[in-house]
């Protein structure tokens, strides 16, 4: 009779925890209650809420869950199984702080409406909230800031569906709690939110912060910077004159200077694509964007949406469906997009997110090359990117030229301009390519 060794879980990293709590601890109600009494001191009045929210009702019970984000604060550090996780969490919890400290301080409002009085144990824990907290620091609210963050990481513990509901319910409970309790306006809730996103954005569970993850910027790349950079400006202004669609043109602006950022600053890494998923925070922020990116491929396509075979079994074409890749056959996909989630499936797949609009390196596209030919010769491979015109092209150009499948690398781009006409060969990617058939070259080999 033999035994197995069970092997142990790794013990949590409560010091670290413990220790970035007695930090962050002081440092929550020392900086909120800054801006607080900074705010009581200046009388500020100034309110932002809409007429629909005097309906609202006040539900004295709802005291509770408001409350107890401050117990779950503590706890979520539980849920971290490793420092960095632990770490990662710390720092999107200080950041969350210090960003919604900065628009108390710049722009502070007042919550308009007087709150009713409660009595018995809901009245005694309103007259500890307002010991502290006055009616002051409203938007964004951290209260719905630090529930995204601290909601993601209850989210991710192991267990059934009944502890699912739990967590999503109380949760909920306690987003809805902040206007129940009269303690913030609709408008506060929103950006709460946008502000705990980007904390996740900030600070990506795998790879360095956007901010770290720095790229010298080129010439195309600073053009389509300031471009988005200047939509995000004209979208932000007009959120002034169009008050009814101020919360959808807010967040299409935020998405706006997001990419713009990721043009100017951290390349694709901005995007946070792994295993043909963006993170969290990076799917939500860009929505507006990954929606219009994704409309814009289907338009541009619509005469000519199927991929097209250039040579032993390897297509080229734009990002499909988990439909299209059924219906074509493919048993591999290499996706050549960071700003497009990739369709799920049985299929083998290979990511290499490049930036639309910009040619990739030499170094990319031997990469992306190199991929290629690992997926080949299993079924039919289909190599793709937004539209299926330029990157596309280049990666397959790289394939042909560096198995030798063609002779030259012109050789390869006439042969994708026969097998798939509507391939756009820039100046900057043709400059490239010239590259990567010299740097072919110089290795002496095609494998």
């Amino acid at each position: 009779m033999t035994s197995a060794t069970i092997p142990l879980a790794p013990p949590l990293p409560w010091r670290r925890s413990i220790a970035w709590l007695l930090f962050l601890g002081p440092f929550f109600f020392l900086s909120y209650g800054f801006a607080n009494h900074l705010a009581a001191e200046r009388a500020v009045v100034d309110s932002l809420f809409y007429d629909w929210e005097r309906h609202i009702p006040f539900l004295p019970w709802t005291i509770l869950p408001y409350w107890s984000i401050d117990l779950l604060y503590g706890l979520s550090f539980l849920c971290c199984r490793d420092a960095r996780a632990v770490d990662r969490h710390a720092l999107r919890l200080l950041s969350a702080q210090l960003l919604a400290v900065a628009c108390f301080l710049a722009f502070p409002l007042r919550f308009a409406f007087e709150r009713p009085t409660s009595d018995g144990l809901f009245g005694a824990l309103f007259d500890a909230l307002r010991s502290f907290d006055q009616p002051y620091n409203q938007a964004p609210s951290l209260h719905i800031a630090l529930l995204i963050l601290i909601w993601i990481q209850f989210a991710r513990l192991p267990g059934g569906p009944i502890l699912r509901l739990v967590i999503h319910g109380w949760a909920l409970l306690i987003g809805i709690s902040v206007l129940t309790t009269w303690q913030h306006h609709f408008i506060d809730v929103p950006t709460g939110a946008a502000l705990g996103l980007f904390c996740l954005w900030l600070w990506p569970e795998a790879g360095t912060s956007p901010f770290a993850a720095a790229n010298p910027i080129q010439a195309p790349r600073r053009r389509l910077a300031v471009l988005y950079g200047v939509g995000a400006a004209l979208v932000g202004t007009s959120i002034a004159f169009i008050d009814s669609a101020a919360l959808w043109l807010g967040w299409l602006a935020i998405a706006l200077a997001l990419v713009g950022w990721n043009y100017a600053w951290c390349d694709a890494a901005g995007f946070q694509k792994q295993a043909g998923r963006h993170s969290l925070g990076a799917a939500l922020l860009l929505a507006p964007y990954t929606l219009s990116a994704w409309l814009n491929s289907r338009w541009w396509t619509r005469r000519r949406p199927a991929p097209d075979c250039i040579v032993d079994d390897v297509w080229q074409g734009r990002l499909p469906t988990s439909a299209e890749m059924k219906a074509g056959g493919f048993t591999a996909l290499c996706d050549l997009t960071a700003e497009l989630p990739a369709p799920f499936g049985p299929w083998r797949y290979v990511c290499h997110p490049w930036l639309d609009l910009v040619a990739p390196t030499a170094e990319q596209l031997l990469a992306a090359a190199r991929s290629i030919e690992t997926l080949h010769g299993r079924g039919p491979v289909l190599v793709a990117c937004a539209l299926g015109y330029s990157r596309s092209a280049g990666a397959v150009a790289s394939w042909l030229h560096l198995t030798g499948r063609t002779e030259s690398m012109a050789a390869a781009l006439a042969l994708l301009s026969e097998r798939h006409p509507a391939v756009v060969v820039t100046p900057g990617l043709r400059a490239v390519l010239a590259e990567v058939e010299s740097l072919i070259a110089q290795g002496g080999s095609h494998a």
